[in-house]
């Protein structure tokens, strides 16, 4: 299809776009972009009134609202929504040892297909417009985010007690270039749950794919500790010398880390995936993103799973980690509202290899949101990038496209979901397969 937004406030988050440091703010034009099947074909000044020249499938005036890039979930584990606020209020590993792994283990691959629909809904609700996905059953996921069409970049998730490298090997080849709309890279769920054994396979296989590696590090106090009783070093410096970031990669989480693991960070290049509402709502702690911005580490932003977090909205992670980055180093100029931006769009897509999704560009592929500047919470206007960060919800959303297709609007009233099937069907069967999981 070929559909134009026109008469858009656009915030490109294109590079040669991108503020001076002086004052963090981003150039914002009047124009149109154009998208011409999953590409955009044109993003600049409005060339010509609406309803004439070119012709096109759809045309949608925004209204003088915001188009942007979608926001990228760089780390979640979507097939959980079924234990959504029904294991809260404890430590993260009393969590995963007592109310996780144990329901874990009744899952279908059919479950998880569904459990992931429900997540893929609430992340349209809020414009996101990829995720970077660690679960069970890398086929069953895959298959699930095609038909709805939504992008999907998987990551193993193997430990000493589940999946296996050889596996992981298997969905790397199997899964890569199926679809321009899921991926597949290598990970590992952490340095505590895996053997050193399997931690030199995983590097191993990291050397075979001249390929990053994707994996939990440092979230607790208490798994760098124990890493440290066991190997002497930290996750961060243990797995670095193990081989696995040899080829770079992204560490989960990265929220007790010392100043030799930023020097180790920077040689292996090794990206941040901070998850602010997770280590808030588990007590883990708060990541130092203001010295890894500082350092030029990059940062990208996820939510982390339904079960821990438990709202899927990045609108929640943006203000949480500029908030707890001024909290923790008692400045408020730390954690600037535009590199909070940059995190949850173009950073998220250089960490989740998916640069073709991040900015609003002629040629970059059309993953883009709308967003309502008339409601409350962004009148009267001043700054918008900051109300985007300091302000903004999932209620500013008017539009959620990916690859090119509209899958959610509110553009005529209620919300709509154009995913190929029913969103109460899914919740009915979300319902149906958890009670029999849970037993309530």
């Amino acid at each position: 299809m070929k559909i134009r937004f026109y008469n858009a406030k656009i915030l490109s988050m294109e590079p040669d776009r991108d503020p001076s440091k002086a004052d963090h703010k981003p150039v914002l034009y009047d124009g149109e972009i154009r998208v011409d099947g999953t590409k955009i074909s044109y993003a600049g000044p409005e060339k010509e009134p609406a309803g004439t020249g070119e012709a096109f499938d759809q045309e949608i005036d925004c209204g003088g609202n915001v188009l942007m890039p979608g926001f990228k979930d760089a780390h979640t584990h979507s097939g959980m929504t079924f234990l959504r606020s029904s294991a809260d209020d404890m430590p993260l590993q009393s969590w995963l040892n007592e109310q996780v792994f144990p329901f874990e283990a009744k899952l279908t691959p059919e479950d998880i297909a569904v459990f992931s629909k429900v997540a893929i809904l609430e992340y349209l609700t809020g414009g996101i417009t990829s995720c970077m996905e660690m679960y069970l059953t890398p086929e069953s996921i895959a298959k699930a985010f095609q038909d709805m069409g939504f992008r999907l970049v998987q990551v193993g998730s193997v430990n000493s007690f589940s999946q296996s490298t050889e596996l992981v090997g298997q969905w790397y080849s199997k899964l890569n270039g199926v679809s321009d709309l899921t991926s597949f890279q290598l990970g590992f769920h952490a340095e505590y749950t895996s053997s050193r054994e399997l931690v030199g396979r995983i590097a191993a296989l990291a050397d075979k794919y001249k390929a990053p590696v994707f994996v939990h590090v440092s979230e607790t106090a208490a798994e760098v500790q124990g890493c440290i009783d066991r190997y002497g070093k930290t996750p961060v410096a243990f797995l670095a010398g193990e081989g696995v970031f040899d080829y770079g990669g992204a560490g989960y989480h990265l929220v007790h880390t010392t100043e030799d693991d930023w020097r180790i960070m920077k040689q292996k290049h090794i990206d941040v995936v901070s998850n602010p509402g997770s280590n808030t709502k588990l007590a883990s702690g708060i990541a130092p993103v203001g010295d890894y911005l500082r350092l030029g580490i990059p940062v990208a932003l996820g939510t982390d799973g339904p079960a821990s977090n438990n709202c899927l909205d990045m609108f929640r992670e943006m203000f949480l980690v500029t908030g707890l980055g001024k909290l923790r180093e008692k400045d408020a100029s730390a954690v600037p509202a535009y590199e909070v931006l940059k995190m949850a769009t173009y950073n998220g897509a250089h960490v989740m290899r998916q640069p073709e999704t991040d900015s609003l560009a002629q040629g970059k592929t059309a993953d883009l949101i709308l967003l309502d500047l008339n409601q409350p919470n962004m009148q009267p206007v001043n700054n918008i990038a900051d109300n985007i960060v300091y302000s903004g919800s999932k209620l500013n959303v008017l539009l959620t496209m990916v690859n090119g297709k509209i899958l959610y609007d509110r553009l005529k009233g209620p919300m709509r979901f154009h995913v190929g099937i029913d969103a109460s069907e899914i919740y009915r069967e979300a319902n149906a397969r958890k009670k029999a999981i849970l037993g309530r």
